[in-house]
């Protein structure tokens, strides 16, 4: 059974760094998409970034240049860094895989994700 892990949440002041984790297991980040998407209060949920397999990009355009997402295939884990947080960006974060290498993978199609972790609260204060 697929199952993902995001950990790496926590509070920080607008202008500060965190790093997410999300670490897979009975699934091979190396071979598939993989996002993640967030969802604040009373908002409905919105994509931030995808990796494809073979390992390009795609960003949400509110945090393009400041986030990034990465993976490390020899950890079966994906990333993502984020930079000059702003309260704006203040959800829960969720990551997300699919069973395509790359067919849809981009953060403006969720229902593309087949799989959900149970999310990292991310919380910026101004």
């Amino acid at each position: 059974q697929v199952q993902l892990v995001e950990s790496g949440g926590g509070s920080v002041q607008s202008g500060g760094s965190l790093r997410l984790s999300c670490a897979a297991s009975e699934y091979a980040i190396s071979n598939y998409c993989m996002g993640w998407f967030r969802q604040a209060p009373g908002k409905e949920r919105e994509g931030v970034a995808a990796m494809r397999g073979g390992g390009g990009t795609s960003y949400q355009d509110s945090v393009q240049g400041r986030f990034t997402i990465s993976k490390d295939n020899a950890k079966n884990t994906l990333y993502l860094q984020m930079n000059s947080l702003k309260p704006e960006d203040t959800a829960m974060y969720y990551c997300a895989a699919s069973v395509y290498g790359a067919l849809g993978c981009t953060p403006q199609r969720p229902a593309g994700f087949a799989y959900w972790g149970r999310g990292t609260q991310v919380t910026v204060s101004s």
